[in-house]
């Protein structure tokens, strides 16, 4: 069998153009993944939200909603069974569904800084080497060239979402079916960058909220 090798030949990517209005849940269960109780919700199986929760760890990232019934749905990619980091009871809060989306079109590179786990350094008198205990990570940032295309309708709402400083989801779908939902805040440089024989590129930040939520393609 040929081996295969991952390639983001043919991804796409997407940022969310319509945020819907909060949808309050009343009680969010420790589990995996945890269910949300909302009476009269109107939110459907594989909407993207944006969660808005009393539990620090989960609050604005973004997520998928998954198993969704009358007045009920689950927080695909997130896991909250542990009671000493998810106190019982203190999750509850509120969801953005994202209501539609805008593609970001001619992308000519994506990479990610930050994220690297760091360390508590501690040296005892009796010691000959220091010892080290990992502490938190460094927040990630993504940074995407595109093409230098002001028409482009996305550009507009980049540039509205930087001016009001909105959390907001960008979304990145990878030709094997796999989906990667990364929440933060976004910007784009005002002018672009040129150099002579060489295409007119323009650099979106996004500063990301908090994880980035992964969902393979056959989830």
């Amino acid at each position: 069998m040929a081996a295969r090798f991952p390639l983001p030949n043919g991804s796409v990517l997407e940022i969310a153009s319509v945020l819907a209005a909060a949808v309050a849940f009343t009680a969010l269960t420790n589990a995996a993944p945890p269910v949300a109780t909302a009476a009269g919700h109107n939110i459907k199986n594989g909407d993207v939200l944006v969660v808005s929760s009393g539990w620090s760890l989960i609050n604005d990232r973004a997520v998928r909603a998954v198993s969704v019934a009358s007045d009920k749905f689950s927080m695909a990619g997130l896991n909250t069974t542990n009671a000493d980091k998810y106190t019982a009871g203190a999750g509850v809060g509120s969801v953005i569904p994202v209501s539609n989306w805008a593609q970001i079109s001619k992308v000519t590179a994506f990479t990610s800084s930050g994220g690297e786990q760091q360390y508590l350094t501690v040296g005892y008198l009796e010691d000959d080497d220091d010892r080290q205990f990992p502490t938190n990570r460094n927040p990630i940032t993504l940074s995407i060239t595109v093409e230098d295309q002001p028409a482009a309708a996305y550009v507009g709402l980049v540039e509205a979402y930087g001016d009001s400083k909105e959390l907001t989801v960008v979304r990145l779908k990878l030709p094997n079916g796999d989906q990667i939902l990364y929440p933060g805040y976004v910007s784009i440089t005002t002018t672009p960058t040129m150099e002579r024989n060489n295409l007119m590129t323009r650099t979106i930040s996004i500063a990301l909220s908090g994880r980035p939520v992964r969902y393979l393609a056959a989830a």
